[in-house]
């Protein structure tokens, strides 16, 4: 929908007095004056996120922060960085996300409980865009959800990450519900240092190598530049035990099925994990400087996917359970192909009659498809920013994109019979982003505060799109034997044919004031409003307030009340997507073909399905901050209500042939272009604004140094209760029951309690670092089928390394995590799928990894 707003112009014009003021003469800035000789300098400051004005420190913002340090980050064994953050941030949580198709490339990441894209990150304070994975299994939780890639960050190339614990919407737009994660980059203008690490878990899987290394160097005497570069390369792990069918089936005679596990749960297997960070600065002179800062990450990921039973695989092997086989007539017209039973004489008999064909014939023991991708990602930012009439400014432009191709092997297009390739390449998907800021700041005098009145204000322009790109002929193609009922397309993941592929994009535009300052020595008051317009779905307004007291010199009071939104994506609004899922129906589960459509396409509308509306929010926060001597400590309240949340709709039953022949022929074509009229497809499933939550919790962090055995130590607590309650919960009627059972996973699908006790001791040459860590229990519907319930126990890991200093330049560190290799709640349901523990645990199910590493620091 394309319009022109009152906000839209008022933007427009906001827009072009501050290109003016931006590219207005030098000489009429506004010069910073250096300290005297022999002043002491002013007491250092920083900008903290969810803050537009410089503090002294996190503690004198009103919303809680967590900033935590880049070498904090680094000394893990762990090589991703959303595994890294999340055991230093117990509010946030990402698992290994084992067979779940695109999200197993990019996994979900959840900070308060909430969905990935309610979280908002930034790199330098800039927008980061979102990945071009959506995840379609993410355990209830974050089905759906189209959050940014955390895995593209190189580790040794953060100086800091800022992670704001509070709704921001009104001051930092679409998404920050839950809240702001800042990656903040080095900056070093002189420095050379090397990484390399080699790790592997105790099973023997999972090998581990990364080489990464940071380099600064300056530009002129008043800039930098600075590179990091990363390649890491990981191995598959599996934690898998025989699925009961196939141990069946090789009893029963059939050999051709494999003796070990026929279907892999695991980490997937990582190839040419490359990332690049560069970020840039320079000093103009005359309160004016430039930056420029970007990234490009590439990599292959493939893994396992779900097994393919020789006797009753749905529109492959059999269409009725495995009574008899799915036998396909080559030469239609002529001699019927008979009914045959599964069994060698069966088997036998097709091989025999060439005009007649069963899979069975080219994989007798069944197959297991092996799903990956290729994963680009590219990013930049370009911008200046000084200081004019008084007035601090940061006008700046970035274009994101992540593109993603997927590939599928060891599989077949059942609809081609005996012509089928195994291999295809199903086809891949593209996220585009361009972001353009202006922000203004102020800082004006007020009589009667204590502090000047700190006015920001500021223009954004957005804009992003999806694309759905095409696959290889073959992937999506409706061969001959489809009528007969076979199944169309790349069997797994099927490809994207050109008629559903396309190109979706919005635009839309912000302006925001924000209004901060101290109103007496004690008293800190702060309020923001946005208004944006989305070229779709309208304009929408958003306000926060805060309040910071300082009770006395040791304990202050914060609390903060916002509302906001999150802009369904182009993508999740046109994609169109097969999984395969566990149907469970009356007692008995089947993996079956569910597909994924658009909820305003045609079959869509018919299922139900209705145009996309914006989630919005409340949100309350309350806490404290305790600083007496080195001891620092907060505790901290939240409470987020969010209203029309996104999910998937529960499977609901595909068309009868009855209401598919009652269409006009229109309709008919837009439905055989999903594959709505093949029995290959048994449900189908769209996203709604079905829910509405209410989630709170507590988080607590405190930390505290001291000198120990000759040595410095430091010694630091953080822990996270969170609960949701799902307050409306829309029940879709399908062919399984998707209310209390599927609601639940979103309330207890991740621990209610996290925390861990950190400890690190420097003594001379030698430094030591552990960790303990807690994970609350939590509920796992096996598969996503709700009769399949795991309630996980609770689990402790502890994590330990040991760094030596060889030199003043080289140090070896050795180290483990999960030392102890304890595993979550064994899966009560393993012999069905070969699953041997919870996959949705929340600390990870392959167990210990131990760790070596080498660094160089000039």
């Amino acid at each position: 929908m394309k319009k022109t707003s009152t906000l839209y112009g008022a933007s427009m014009l906001a827009l072009s007095v501050a290109s003016v003021l931006a590219i207005a003469a030098p000489e009429h800035a506004y010069a910073q004056t250096a300290p005297a000789a022999g002043e002491a300098p002013a007491e250092e400051v920083i900008i903290v996120t969810g803050s537009r004005r410089a503090v002294r420190s996190a503690a004198d913002t009103p919303a809680p922060v967590d900033i935590i340090s880049g070498s904090e980050i680094a000394a893990q064994g762990d090589t991703d960085a959303a595994n890294l953050i999340r055991n230093v941030v117990p509010s946030f949580n990402v698992n290994t996300q084992s067979i779940s198709d695109a999200a197993s490339i990019v996994r979900p990441a959840n900070l308060r409980g909430l969905a990935p894209d309610h979280t908002l990150v930034l790199v330098n304070g800039k927008r980061r865009h979102r990945s071009a994975v959506i995840a379609f299994l993410g355990g209830g939780i974050s089905d759906g959800a189209q959050g940014p890639d955390l895995s593209i960050f190189p580790t040794l190339g953060l100086k800091q990450v800022q992670v704001l614990r509070d709704g921001a919407a009104a001051q930092y737009g679409s998404d920050a519900i839950a809240g702001v994660m800042n990656f903040r980059l080095r900056d070093d203008s002189d420095s050379f240092e090397l990484d390399a690490k080699y790790g592997q878990y105790y099973e023997g899987d999972g090998t581990t190598y990364q080489i990464a290394g940071n380099f600064g160097v300056p530009l002129t005497d008043a800039g930098f530049a600075n590179l990091t570069l990363e390649y890491r390369e990981a191995g598959e792990t599996s934690r898998s035990v025989q699925r009961g069918d196939a141990a069946a089936l090789r009893a029963a005679g059939n050999t051709a099925v494999p003796s070990s596990p026929v279907q892999t749960w695991g980490a997937p297997e990582v190839k040419s994990d490359f990332k690049a960070f560069l970020n840039v600065g320079i000093d103009a002179g005359d309160d004016r400087s430039f930056y420029a800062f970007g990234n490009y990450a590439k990599k292959e990921t493939e893994g396992g996917f779900y097994y393919r039973n020789p006797n009753t695989r749905g529109g492959v092997y059999s269409n009725n359970g495995g009574t008899s086989w799915l036998v396909g007539d080559l030469t239609p017209g002529t001699t019927p192909c008979p009914t045959v039973a599964p069994g060698a004489a069966g088997l036998a008999a097709l091989r025999a009659d060439p005009n007649c064909f069963a899979f069975v014939e080219l994989f007798p023991g069944g197959f297991t498809p092996r799903f990956g991708g290729e994963l680009s990602d590219l990013a930049g930012y370009i911008g200046t920013k000084g200081k004019m009439y008084g007035w601090d400014y940061d006008v700046s432009f970035g274009v994101g994109q992540s593109d993603i191709d997927f590939n599928i092997s060891n599989t077949i297009n059942p609809s081609l019979g005996p012509n089928t390739p195994t291999s295809f390449r199903p086809g891949g998907q593209t996220q585009l982003e361009k972001t353009f800021n202006i922000d203004l700041s102020y800082a004006m005098p007020v009589a009667s505060f204590a502090s000047p009145l700190n006015i920001a204000t500021g223009f954004e322009w957005r804009n992003e799109s999806f694309e759905l790109k095409a696959g290889d002929q073959a992937s999506w193609e409706r061969g001959p034997l489809a009528s007969q009922g076979f199944g169309l397309g790349s069997n797994g993941f099927q490809g994207f044919n050109p008629s559903t592929a396309g190109k979706w994009n919005r635009s839309n535009v912000a302006v925001y004031v924000d209004l901060e300052a101290d109103v007496t020595d004690k008293v800190t008051l702060g309020a923001a409003v946005r208004s944006e317009d989305f070229e779709d779905f309208g304009t929408t307004t958003n306000y926060k307030l805060s309040g910071l007291m300082r009770a006395t010199d040791a304990l202050t009071l914060r609390s903060t009340y916002s509302t906001g939104f999150r802009a369904p994506t182009p993508g999740q609004s046109n994609i169109i997507n097969t999984t395969t899922s566990l149907i469970s129906s009356g007692g008995v589960q089947s993996l079956q073909n569910t597909g994924t459509i658009p909820p305003t396409s045609v079959l869509g509308k018919l299922l139900g399905g209705k145009a996309l509306e914006p989630e919005t929010s409340k949100n309350f926060s309350i806490g404290a901050g305790l600083e007496v001597g080195k001891l620092k400590a907060t505790l901290d309240f939240f409470n987020i209500k969010m209203e029309d949340r996104i999910r998937l709709s529960a499977p609901t039953k595909a068309l009868t042939q009855a209401q598919f022949n009652a269409l006009s022929a229109t309709e008919q074509a837009a439905i055989r272009a999903l594959g709505g009229d093949t029995p290959d497809f048994t449900a189908f499933k769209f996203f709604v604004n079905g829910v509405d939550t209410t989630t709170q919790g507590v988080d607590f962090v405190a930390s505290y140094p001291l000198d120990l055995f000759g040595g410095k130590t430091n010694l630091s607590v953080a822990a996270n209760w969170t609960e949701t309650d799902v307050t409306r919960g829309e029940k879709l009627v399908g062919i399984e029951a998707d209310g209390n059972a599927g609601l639940r996973q979103m309330e207890e699908g991740l621990p209610k309690f996290r925390g861990n006790v950190a400890i690190s001791h420097t003594i001379g040459k030698w430094n030591f670092n552990g960790r303990v860590n807690y994970y609350g229990k939590f509920y796992e519907a096996h598969a996503d089928a709700f009769d399949l319930p795991i309630n996980g126990k609770a689990q402790y890991t502890l994590d330990a390394e040991v760094t030596y200093a060889l030199t003043d330049a080289v140090s070896v560190t050795v180290g483990a995590e999960n030392l102890t290799d304890s595993y979550p709640t064994k899966n009560p349901w393993a012999s069905i799928l070969g699953a041997e523990y919870a996959v949705t645990a929340p600390g990870g199910f392959n167990g210990g990894f131990y760790y070596l590493k080498l660094s160089y620091k000039r």
